[in-house]
């Protein structure tokens, strides 16, 4: 992606979130007040991502699951037991992942492009990344909806940390890598209206 073809996307990406703010903060407060009744402290969960193969942020959700203070990789099978009732609402409509609509206006994020990775994913896989960030990461993208469910079904199998680690490297990071880049190739303005289009009408499926 071009130095010009970044601006023009971090412009039309202030500008839809800017428009979309007040919508959203009702949203956000009807959230959060959910979590803080059902849930309690710690409302939100932070997690390290990577923005480009150098730069590090740290990406805001509404938690979904128990706390856990060694939580670490990437969610498989061994971390279902922790997701909450509210937690499961919230990933299904991905409203928690609200919170992102700040590291949209960070800079931090896009509204449409490759996941975030976690660094350590960054760390095994360099040269791949170096291609896959040459996008801004996004709220959702083409990964995201076309692959989203099928790595759900992959993940649920693992049983520990090492067994989804080695799920996700072989199964998870090649296709979502080849979905990204094919994004890449053909990222437009209309392609990323259509990718928040689908994102909405499926979270209200």
């Amino acid at each position: 992606m071009t130095r010009v073809q970044r601006l023009s996307k971090r412009l039309f990406d202030l500008f839809l979130a800017l428009a979309l703010l007040p919508f959203l903060l009702p949203l956000l407060v009807v959230v959060f007040a959910a979590v803080a009744l059902c849930q309690g402290r710690p409302w939100f969960y932070v997690q390290e991502r990577m923005k480009s193969p150098s730069q590090r942020f740290r990406m805001w959700k509404f938690r979904t699951m128990a706390p856990e203070p060694n939580d670490r990789g990437v969610s498989g099978g061994h971390k279902a037991a922790r997701i909450t009732p509210l937690g499961r609402v919230l990933r299904h409509s991905r409203a928690d992942e609200l919170p992102q609509i700040w590291n949209i206006l960070r800079g931090d994020m896009s509204f449409v492009g490759p996941r975030p990775p976690l660094p350590e994913v960054v760390a095994r896989f360099p040269a791949l990344y170096a291609r896959v960030l040459a996008a801004p990461p996004g709220v959702t993208g083409l990964a995201t909806l076309r692959f989203h469910a099928r790595e759900a079904r992959i993940m649920s199998d693992c049983a520990d940390p090492v067994q989804a680690q080695s799920m996700y490297d072989r199964r998870c990071v090649p296709v979502k890598a080849r979905l990204d880049l094919i994004y890449l190739r053909h990222a437009s303005r209309r392609l990323d209206l259509l990718l928040i289009w689908q994102t909405l009408r499926g979270a209200f499926a």
